[in-house]
């Protein structure tokens, strides 16, 4: 759910055109006013910056979610997000993200969890990103399709037709086979796997490059950082700034 009905209609349509949200938000309902509510796990949201950020995190918490994910639209330096312009230094989605933050933070996060955000804060303080959205921890998955094709994520088909594509079938190959690919090893061996100007950023730790589907360029591959960049490394910093603040002020305390 992406927020508001407009906000969430403006992509979440069916064949005919017509918006979802409707259904969804009647389903969703649904399962938080039943005996069902254990299962409801939480909130998936696409972030378009065109909404509002505030209200838009404000429509999710109507519904008492355990956890929202946002998640950054795909996009790539060959087809890039909504304004998301290669090597400009504008922060759209850093911009979005920090009102959120800053809304959901003063809060104390008593709100509901924010998935990306505590993912950072967990990585500003030595921790490990359970996430490949963030920080350097290997992939965790592979996919199996319908006709039995092992594959990478379904992310990368963001990225050109055929990307995820390792040539393994369930039928031949054992699963362990996929890691011995170069394309899969990429994605386990953290900051080896970083380009050049990753490895000299002062948070490449933290950002571990983005997502990998996120770096793609044509003519270099996935050698580079995420389309995202500045946004990230505008992110990271607010939120850390942020926790510097807490940090100081309870330590003038004691």
């Amino acid at each position: 759910m992406d927020g508001d009905q407009a906000a969430h209609d403006r992509h979440r349509r069916y064949a005919n055109g017509r918006g979802s949200y409707a259904a969804v938000e009647a389903r969703l309902q649904r399962l938080i006013d039943g005996p069902y509510r254990h299962l409801f796990a939480g909130l998936l949201c696409t972030i378009d910056v065109r909404n509002n950020p505030v209200t838009t995190y404000e429509a999710l918490l109507r519904y008492r979610p355990p956890i929202i994910d946002l998640l950054l639209p795909h996009g790539t330096w060959t087809s890039p997000p909504r304004d998301r312009i290669p090597g400009s230094s504008a922060t759209p989605y850093a911009d979005w993200m920090t009102a959120v933050f800053d809304r959901w933070y003063g809060a104390h996060g008593q709100e509901t969890r924010i998935r990306f955000f505590e993912e950072i804060m967990y990585l500003l303080v030595g921790g490990a990103s359970a996430s490949e959205a963030i920080g350097l921890s290997p992939a965790s998955a592979v996919v199996i399709e319908t006709d039995g094709s092992i594959e990478q994520s379904d992310m990368l088909k963001s990225a050109y037709h055929g990307a995820p594509a390792t040539g393994l079938h369930v039928t031949r190959d054992s699963l362990d086979t996929a890691l011995l690919l170069p394309s899969v090893a990429a994605r386990q061996i953290g900051a080896m796997a970083l380009s050049a100007e990753c490895k000299e950023c002062h948070i490449h730790q933290v950002c571990g490059g983005g997502l990998y589907a996120h770096r793609y360029r044509a003519g270099t591959g996935w050698a580079n950082p995420s389309v995202y960049c500045p946004d990230l490394l505008r992110l990271i910093t607010h939120i850390w700034q942020a926790m510097q603040t807490d940090i100081t002020a309870q330590s003038g305390v004691r």
